[in-house]
């Protein structure tokens, strides 16, 4: 008999406004530890030293999280030109420097070769594996550490505000894995000036916005108790870029089953919906021809 899970079974969104200094996984569990949670995740890193959006999955919202992880995200950060660090960021060591700045038409300029398909490598220190082992982890032992460049699809990348000379807001909206110190050093060296982030914020992932955050602070002092729930969003608030589905009762008891059930969608054959009946998520499956083929089943 499998050892039962400990804490409440509770599904649902918590959308946190990630503080600069802990780390992904940590806010998780101090979301997972307020809510009394059995099961907790979270949809796409961010580094500690950034903050914004990070979208906290509870329960049977676990099963929604590739579907956030890939989706469109965006970020606004802040970089530091004339100098290149370790890390690509504020909280490496200064590695070079350079005494020449870019106009800002260059900057402009130098934009458009970030835009579209390009292929990208990952910071040194980065969470990405090299032979069973992180990169960071690898970098921070002193290894030389080369990793190999990857995808990434960025819809568009913009300069805000020119601050100094030295620095450059620029926001950027990309699909999923774009490292932002990744575009920071690469077009500094680009613009033959160098760079680095000097900060970073997430201001939107897939569905989920800014308004929809709430801080650690907010729901630390209803931790374990009734008005914490307050701050839940519904497992379906990760599904709003997806078709919505629904069935009949006959349908929702073999849907639940994991078997197809009859679908009512305005959708083509074979798309990808949410499915839904008497306001109740079902599950996440395909749609062909008036039926729905389960590939995640939701047990709320």
């Amino acid at each position: 008999m499998g050892r039962r899970r400990k804490g409440r079974p509770v599904s649902g969104w918590v959308i946190i406004d990630k503080p600069a200094g802990p780390t992904s996984t940590a806010v998780v569990n101090k979301v997972r530890w307020a809510f009394d949670a059995q099961k907790a995740g979270h949809a796409g890193t961010l580094d500690p030293a950034a903050t914004g959006i990070l979208a906290v999955a509870l329960g049977e919202a676990t099963k929604t999280v590739p579907y956030i992880t890939d989706a469109t995200k965006a970020y606004e950060f802040t970089v530091r030109l004339g100098a290149s660090t370790n890390t690509d960021d504020a909280e490496g060591e200064i590695i070079a420097t350079h005494s020449g700045r870019p106009t800002d038409t260059q900057i402009v300029d130098g934009l458009q070769n970030f835009i579209g398909d390009i292929q990208q490598i990952p910071p040194k220190y980065s969470a990405v594996k090299v032979d069973g082992q992180r990169a960071y982890a690898l970098a921070r032992g002193g290894a030389d550490v080369t990793l190999d460049p990857r995808p990434l699809f960025v819809e568009s990348l913009v300069m805000l505000d020119r601050p100094d000379p030295d620095t450059v807001v620029l926001e950027m909206v990309c699909g999923k894995g774009g490292y932002v110190r990744s575009i920071a050093r690469d077009l500094g060296a680009q613009l033959g000036c160098l760079g680095h982030v000097l900060s970073l914020r997430r201001i939107w992932s897939g569905p989920f916005e800014l308004d929809d955050a709430v801080t650690l602070d907010t729901i630390e002092p209803f931790a374990k108790s009734e008005g914490i729930d307050a701050y839940l969003l519904p497992v379906e608030a990760g599904l709003t870029d997806m078709i919505r589905a629904t069935t009949t009762a006959e349908g929702a008891a073999k849907i639940k089953n994991g078997n197809p059930g009859i679908c009512f969608a305005q959708a083509d054959y074979g798309d990808q919906v949410w499915i839904s009946h008497d306001g109740t998520p079902l599950g996440i499956g395909v749609f062909k021809g008036g039926e729905f083929h389960p590939s995640r089943v939701f047990n709320l």
